[in-house]
This record gives structure tokens, sequence and C-alpha cells, in this order.
């Protein structure tokens, strides 16, 4: 079951992207679903994460700017990033957890070696 993601891409200071993550029905009745992203030099951070029952978390830094959505018809995990800010530049995974629970912390994510809850990875870059 893989998860397959794109809308990635260049934008300026205070421009929007919306990244998409192809997934199958079975993923979105089992599992909750999030977004990870890495920037050069540093770990991993949990940007955002929606569980089985639609409840939402988002990270300090993005909190107010990202939405996490889900089309449950089309098996889509979107990320609506509005007002990217130069620190926002990182590659965003789609991930997908072991629990149907809302994830609020990275002790789980940091544990997830199954390359299968992971997403290839897209490029965001946002220039100032």
């Amino acid at each position: 079951e893989r998860l397959v993601e794109s809308g990635g891409g260049l934008v300026q200071d205070g421009g929007s992207l919306k990244l998409s993550c192809a997934v199958s029905r079975n993923i979105f009745i089992r599992n909750s679903m999030g977004w990870c992203r890495q920037a050069p030099g540093k770990g991993r951070e949990l940007v955002a994460s929606i569980s089985t029952s639609d409840t939402t978390y988002y990270g300090d830094s993005v909190k107010g700017r990202f939405t996490i959505s889900r089309d449950t018809g089309a098996n889509i995990l979107y990320l609506q990033m509005d007002n990217l800010k130069p620190e926002d530049t990182a590659i965003y995974y789609c991930v997908r957890f072991p629990t149907t629970g809302l994830l609020t912390s990275m002790t789980l994510v940091e544990s997830m070696t199954n390359s299968n809850d992971w997403g290839q990875g897209t490029q965001v870059t946002v220039s100032s």
C-alpha cells in the first residue's frame, strides 16, 4: 500500500501550496495520517496529523497557516499551506501512523522504520 505524494515546488515568501497524498481506502479506515517534514541539517518534525475520526493537530510553527484534510471518497490526504515562510523549506512526507488516534508528538513517529509507512517525499522551497 504505497503513499504517493505530489504538489511540492518553489514558491515565494507569503505564497501557498497544496500537497496531496494518494492512499488506499483501507488506510483511511485503519490509520491516522499526517505530514512530517525535514529541513536540511535538522531532524524530522511532525507538521500536522489527522485521526480516523477527523480530529486534527498542528505543530506550533504552522498553526493558523496550514490545514490538513482528507477526501475519503477520492482517498487523498491534503496539506494546504498558506502564508509560507522561508523556514518552511523542507522535504515533506506523507505518513501513515499505526494507530487510529490523533498523534501530537514525534515520539511514535521516530520509531517508525517501515518504508511502506512513508511517502517518497516532496520538496517545498520558499524563497525570501
